[in-house]
């Protein structure tokens, strides 16, 4: 069975970046993607906070530029879901569904996806007025209404960060107080732009090809009422910050891991030797497509390093 230098797990931006650091090196590489390319990127219409993307760069269209550069350095692909691994040894062996899959380097970069809000029609409208990145989306919604679900420190941290967007931001919240910390919570309060709408769920999303309306429902009176956008703007936001999933559960007890998260070091090395993790799936603070392929090409440099020793 053929050893492979270097088996990539997961081909959004930090995967792809990984994978031309290694085939740049002429390291023997394979990248194993069990969808599509990209990750979480490939539902923002419009990228503007990457370097070098200026006018009309979608998610889909930049993953697609990496994705070509990649295969430009001979990085082998496969489709495949990885089920169960096996890092204990010096070739770490991965299993699929389709097949088996051996490496004296992994790099992990499997990503984190946000939490669903968990209404009808939210998948559709991804992207179309439902976001879960305020650093990505919110210029988008300039003197506009928006609105943001969760009760927890990055929900309100994050609404007050649209607050420098919209004309007002709304927090709708299923309890009758935040879960943040107090002294967010005060900053929240005494900021004007900020409403909130406690015990609310959203319980629909509604529009063609942008969102113009949603249901929202009262948890203690279960009274349903659908707000519409603003006739002068036909949209509105809405920003899901419920929590995020990470794509972490083949790798529990094969490596350490962090409220679903792994802990890496600067290197991006993990606690095994030869196993390295970039992307969301680390540890980390600031999850954004600029961090991630920087992660990537990080964790591919030390793999190589790795390797030489």
């Amino acid at each position: 069975m053929q050893i492979y230098d270097v088996v990539i797990i997961g081909a959004g931006p930090a995967g792809l970046s990984a994978g031309l650091y290694a085939g740049r090196s002429r390291l023997n590489t394979l990248l194993i993607e069990k969808e599509k390319d990209g990750g979480q990127i490939v539902i923002t219409s419009e990228v503007e906070n990457y370097p070098g993307c200026m006018e009309e760069e979608s998610g889909r269209s930049l993953v697609a530029r990496m994705t070509r550069q990649t295969e430009t350095f001979g990085v082998e692909r496969a489709q495949d879901t990885i089920t169960k691994v096996d890092f204990s040894g010096d070739i770490k062996v991965l299993t699929g569904k389709k097949g088996e899959y051996r490496a004296r380097a992994v790099i992990i970069a499997t990503g984190a996806y946000p939490r669903p809000i968990g209404c009808e029609g939210e998948k559709e409208l991804i992207g179309k007025g439902v976001s879960y990145c305020a650093t990505c989306d919110g210029n988008f919604f300039e003197d506009m209404d928006i609105y943001v679900v969760g009760g927890g420190d990055t929900a309100v941290e994050e609404a007050m960060y649209l607050t420098k967007f919209g004309r007002k931001v709304t927090i709708i919240h299923r309890r009758d107080q935040l879960r943040a910390a107090k002294s967010i919570q005060e900053k929240a309060q005494k900021n004007p732009k900020i409403n909130f709408m406690w015990n609310t769920v959203i319980t629909k999303l509604k529009g063609t090809g942008l969102l113009e309306s949603m249901v929202i429902k009262n948890l203690k009176t279960n009274e349903e009422v659908e707000i519409h956008a603003p006739e002068e703007d036909g949209t509105f936001g809405v920003f899901g910050f419920i929590g995020f999933l990470p794509q972490s559960s083949i790798f529990e007890g094969a490596i350490a891991i962090e409220d679903g998260y792994i802990p890496t070091n600067e290197k991006m090395e993990t606690n095994i030797p030869g196993v390295f993790a970039a992307g969301d799936i680390r540890v980390k603070d600031v999850r954004q497509v600029v961090t991630a392929a920087a992660d990537g090409a990080i964790a591919a440099m030390m793999a190589e390093k790795y390797l030489e020793h």
